[in-house]
Formats: C-alpha cells, sequence, structure tokens
C-alpha cells in the first residue's frame, strides 16, 4: 500500500495514550506510529487523517500548526457500543509547494477510497476540500457536496484557489464532476448578494443559520444524498471556542455542529468528511475536545448506518403517489428507518446527469407539503438541474 505521503502520530501523544485507561478510544484505535508503521487496515472503516498544510489561508502569515491537542482530547475520549474499527494514519505534512500537498491528500484518499474506507480529514486551510473532491475523479462519475460554512466559498474562480475560494474551480475545473453543492449554516451578511443569486441560478441549496438553528433536522436530507461533508469550524459560533478560533458572535452551537458530523456518519452515501480551519492556542482544550466530538458523533453515525435505500423488495418500504399542479410525485418511506425519498423522473430528451440520482432524499413535510398542493424546494431543484 502505497502510503509515503504519511508521517507517523507523534512519540509524545503515543507516550501519552499509554497512560489512558484501557477503554479509552485511544487504547483501541489502530495508529501510525514511528515504532511500528502504517497499521493493518483490513477491516478498518474510518481512518483519521491530519494535513499540516494552512499556506492557501487568506490570512496565512507563515505560522505553523499542529494536530496533537485534538488527538489528544480525541484519545481520551471513550468509545460507544461500537463495531466501527478506526485506525489514526497520522499527517500529510505540508510538501514544498501547496500543489504538492494536494497531490499527497488527492492520493491518499483515492486509495482509502478505493478500499473502501473512510477517511476523516483533519485540515488546516478548507481549500484542502478541493483535493478530497479531486480524489473521486476516478472513483465516481458524480459527486454531491455538502460545506458546513458561514460562507458559501464561491470566490473568483479564475484567481488563485484560496480557503475562501474553492468551491468556484471546483465547480469549473475539469473533469466536471460536481452535481450538487449544498452549504448548511450560512450567514447573509458573509455573502455578497452575487453570490447568493449564482447559488439560486445553479440551483444549489443554501441552509440559513436562522433555519438550522430553529429545526437541526432539515439538514438531514441533504447530507444524506452527499458523497463528501467538509466542516469549516468559523461556522460554530465563537462562544463555543477558543482564543484563535473565535471568528463570530453567531453560528451553529456545539451540539448542532454534533448533529450535523451524526448526520454525516449515518448517512450511507458519505464516503469522506473533514473537518478545517483549526487554529490552536493556548488556552485551546475548548476546541480540541468540540472537535473530538464532532469526530466521536460521525463515527457514531457510521456504526449505526442501515441499509435504507433498496427499494427492490416492497417488504422493506412504502410508496405514496401524489399530485402537485398535475405533476405525479412518487415518495417512498423505508420501514426499517422511517427515512422518505422521492422520485426524479428522467428526461428522455435532455442530456440525463441523474443516472444515479433517480431517488432524492427528502422529508416527511415535502410529502405533507406535496398534499397540499406544494412542490418540494430540493425536487424542483434537482429537476431544473436535470434539464439544464
Amino acid at each position: 500500500m502505497n502510503f509515503n505521503f504519511l508521517s507517523p502520530v507523534s512519540d509524545l501523544i503515543l507516550a501519552h495514550n499509554q497512560l489512558l485507561p484501557l477503554q479509552a478510544l485511544g487504547r483501541k484505535l489502530r495508529i501510525h506510529s514511528a515504532q511500528n508503521g502504517i497499521p493493518d487496515l483490513d477491516d478498518v472503516q474510518v481512518a483519521i487523517l491530519g494535513v499540516i498544510e494552512n499556506r492557501n489561508d487568506v490570512n496565512y502569515i507563515g505560522e505553523k500548526f499542529q494536530l496533537n491537542e485534538i488527538r489528544k482530547s480525541f484519545y481520551s475520549l471513550y468509545p460507544g457500543s461500537w463495531n466501527t474499527t478506526v485506525a489514526d494514519l497520522g499527517d500529510i505534512n505540508s510538501g514544498e509547494s501547496v500543489e504538492d500537498t494536494y497531490f499527497a491528500l488527492k492520493t491518499t484518499i483515492s486509495i482509502l477510497l478505493k478500499k473502501h474506507i473512510i477517511p476523516v480529514i483533519l485540515g488546516g486551510s478548507q481549500d484542502l476540500t478541493y483535493a478530497n473532491y479531486r480524489a473521486y475523479d476516478d472513483v465516481i462519475p458524480m459527486v454531491n457536496i455538502v460545506n458546513v460554512d458561514c460562507k458559501f466559498d464561491l470566490g473568483d474562480s479564475a484567481k488563485p484557489i484560496k480557503n475562501n475560494s474553492f468551491v468556484g474551480k471546483i465547480i469549473l475545473d475539469q473533469p466536471y464532476n460536481l452535481f450538487n453543492y449544498a452549504t448548511i449554516g450560512y450567514q447573509t451578511y458573509f455573502n455578497s448578494q452575487e453570490e447568493i443569486d449564482l447559488m439560486d441560478s445553479l440551483y444549489f441549496e443554501s441552509y440559513r443559520l436562522g433555519q438550522v438553528s430553529k429545526d437541526i433536522t432539515i439538514v438531514e436530507p441533504v447530507i444524506r444524498d452527499a458523497n463528501l461533508v467538509s466542516i469549516d469550524l468559523s461556522a460554530v459560533r465563537s462562544s463555543e471556542l477558543s482564543l484563535n478560533q473565535k471568528y463570530s458572535p453567531n453560528g451553529l452551537n456545539g451540539k448542532e455542529i454534533c448533529a450535523v458530523s451524526r448526520y454525516a456518519g449515518i448517512s450511507n452515501k458519505v464516503t469522506s468528511f473533514g473537518i478545517y480551519e483549526y487554529k490552536p492556542s493556548k488556552d485551546d482544550e475548548i476546541t480540541s475536545m468540540l472537535v473530538s466530538q464532532m469526530l466521536w458523533y460521525f463515527i457514531e453515525g457510521v456504526n449505526y448506518r442501515v441499509q435504507d435505500d433498496d427499494f427492490s423488495d416492497d417488504r422493506y418500504y412504502q410508496k405514496f403517489i401524489t399530485l402537485v399542479d398535475s405533476q405525479e410525485l412518487i415518495f417512498y418511506k423505508s420501514n426499517k428507518t422511517g427515512r422518505w425519498w422521492i422520485e426524479i423522473p428522467f428526461l428522455k430528451e435532455v442530456n440525463n446527469k441523474l443516472k444515479r440520482h433517480t431517488l432524492l432524499p427528502c422529508m416527511h413535510q415535502d410529502y405533507l407539503d406535496a398534499c397540499n398542493n406544494k412542490l418540494p424546494e430540493r425536487w424542483y431543484k434537482a429537476f431544473q438541474k436535470n434539464s439544464i
């Protein structure tokens, strides 16, 4: 297995790990160490991967960072009643250039995806999501991305890639593999009206902070449909974070960001998960503990995944048909989990991108709305994207 780009977890952290109780998470992980090398990855489902790269941060002034505090916090937690095997593969250090780091990350993620292992990336700047996305180039034909962020990060794709403009590159760089992009927790005053209009015109999805805080369950269907989930810690309100990490007085609270992480874990489709923009500081325990709990909830979700989207056997689902403005809408409800889907019709006369996307995750509320003659917004956007 070619994991040449990975450096082991520091001996300091491993020594600290040996002092933890035998039941602690750190004692149950398969850890990449200088002494033993890369651990055996047979039957591993989740692999943690640090990336020490923040040079494309728009505010970068040469500061270095490391992920030791996160590992220390994470290792000290106790696992749930899990059957999930987790490995910590250590870190990808910054390369000669940022492109070198991207290449190392893309290559490593691609290997893990092909082995059906979910990479969990702990990063510096969020532009690393671009390398994560590119790792899918020869794995699946179309990719759905969910970005948990207070900004859309669309930026000007004509300029060099930065942590606030990487999505523009994802949309416009060949090969064009992006199907849907959704932002969760955006705050309007951090985004220009042009960006908000562009999101609408591309039929991408966006969920304002107020909507999400009012009812966190509205984001579950869009996360259930994602392949890649990327979280920017600036989406979290500053009162939950340590000194260097503070960004905005408004944002998701600790409970909400952990719920989002669990939704990502429980989704059968999510095959990579990243937490970015970590900035250590002297009083750092609070941020590293929050990131550790997000990781914990993601793994908890993976452990409780249920294969509930196979609709070939009618014992396992119920089918509902309703009419909205002479448009027939077909809904499916899983008997195993109670989760809902809506069917997107094929358009025979157009270039159909939706070969794998005929069923779209939705909520029970979407079915109730359809019964009241109201088209579900997710269905409408997917239908329009398919017609372009």
